[in-house]
């Protein structure tokens, strides 16, 4: 198992920017795939973005697809995802996932959760 500390959610204009940062306080993260889940007010939870163990293959939802970019900094045993253009649709909670199986795109392939990272994008 890996604990996962989530930050960098807040307030931001549409059009701007934010950097949602996942660390394992416990654990090697880079021995796991991971991924970015969030969840709109009202809505079911959606797969975001994922990258493999090695930092290949990474893949995203097309709602946010040519906006994103999902990365790996191993020597701060964290993984990132760099948003821009954000729009009010983007508001929602957050939250990384870690698996030791291939990066999958359904919440239930993952078994390690952060605690959930809230972001409201103003009109």
């Amino acid at each position: 198992q890996v604990q996962l500390v989530e930050s960098g959610g807040g307030l931001v204009q549409a059009g701007g920017s934010l950097r949602l940062s996942c660390t394992a306080s416990r654990g090697t993260l880079s021995d796991y795939a991971a991924a970015w889940f969030r969840q709109a007010p009202g809505k079911a939870r959606e797969f975001v973005a994922s990258i493999s163990r090695s930092g290949g293959s990474p893949d995203y939802a097309d709602s946010v697809k040519g906006r994103s970019t999902i990365f790996r900094d191993n020597a701060a045993n964290a993984v990132f995802l760099q948003m821009h253009s954000l729009k009010t649709e983007d508001t929602a909670v957050d939250d990384c996932a870690a698996t030791m199986d291939g990066a999958l795109k359904y919440g239930a392939g993952y078994d390690d959760w952060g605690q959930g990272n809230k972001v409201t994008v103003s009109p």
